[in-house]
C-alpha cells in the first residue's frame, strides 16, 4: 500500500494505492489522524489506485470521518472509487456516509 498527502487551501488530499487490510490499515488510520491532529478536518481520500479495502481500513475510514464531522467541523469525501470498492461499502452500509465523487478535482471542489 502506497499513501501520499497534498495539502491545498481548503482541503487535504490523500491519495491511497494498493491494498488496504488489517496490517497496512493502521498506516491509513495514522495517515488520517496527523491530518485531523493539524486541525485539517476536510479530507479527500482518493482511491482511484486502490485494489482492495479489508473491514479495517472500512474502520479507519469510519473513525475518522466520525472525528472530522464532529461539532460541523468538515467531512471526508471519496473520490475515484473502484467499482469492487464501492461494493464493500455498499455491503457494509457506508455508501449513505460519505459523500462519492468521480474524480478528486471534483470532490476537492466541493469543499
Amino acid at each position: 500500500m502506497e499513501i501520499s498527502h497534498t495539502q491545498y487551501k481548503h482541503c487535504d488530499v490523500v491519495k491511497v494505492s494498493g491494498r488496504v487490510d488489517s496490517s497496512t490499515a493502521p498506516l491509513l488510520s495514522e495517515a488520517l489522524t496527523k491530518i485531523t491532529e493539524a486541525g485539517r478536518y476536510r479530507i479527500v481520500v482518493d482511491m482511484s489506485g486502490l485494489e482492495f479495502i479489508s473491514s479495517a481500513g472500512l474502520r479507519a475510514l469510519i473513525s475518522t470521518q466520525k472525528t472530522c464531522k464532529r461539532y460541523n467541523r468538515g467531512e471526508i469525501a471519496l473520490s475515484s472509487v473502484p467499482s469492487n470498492v464501492a461494493a464493500t461499502l455498499d455491503l457494509a452500509g457506508f455508501t449513505p456516509l460519505f459523500k462519492i465523487f468521480a474524480d478528486a478535482t471534483s470532490a476537492v471542489g466541493n469543499f
